[in-house]
């Protein structure tokens, strides 16, 4: 079932003292049916994320991936630390495709250094230059 749809709802026929009830009575059915769709569009696909017991989004209803549409994805909790129960993963790169203008704090794991030799290390931006993680050599 798709998730309600605003415009199939009009008021048209009850939103006067003076408007005929029965003219209104499709108006209401009308509304009702996309109630029911609010009703039955929850955890469904294309209507809206159910809450559990705890108040969260349970596992089966967030998506593998997160892909922004518009820029980075932030992840601000209200403890200031974002915590992983298992591995990260970075996707390898090439020197030559580290940002632009990197964030101090960003991270990376590189395939090679500035001078194109092989390194697959992990390096740190920390807001003047990126640095390997095992020790201060500047990349």
């Amino acid at each position: 079932m798709a998730w309600a749809n605003v415009s199939n709802i009009s008021t048209a026929n009850v939103d006067s003292a003076t408007d005929n009830p029965a003219n209104a009575r499709t108006d209401i059915y009308n509304a009702f049916v996309e109630l029911t769709a609010v009703i039955n569009g929850r955890g469904t696909v294309n209507g809206v994320a159910s809450l559990d017991s705890t108040t969260k989004v349970p596992a089966a209803q967030l998506p593998a991936t997160f892909i922004s549409t518009s820029g980075d994805i932030t992840l601000q909790p209200n403890s200031a630390r974002v915590s992983f129960e298992d591995i990260i993963n970075l996707e390898p790169i090439d020197h030559s495709s580290l940002p632009a203008s990197p964030s101090k704090g960003d991270i990376a794991f590189l395939t090679t250094d500035s001078l194109s030799a092989l390194k697959n290390k992990p390096v740190y931006y920390n807001g003047t230059a990126w640095y390997y993680f095992d020790d201060t050599t500047v990349d």
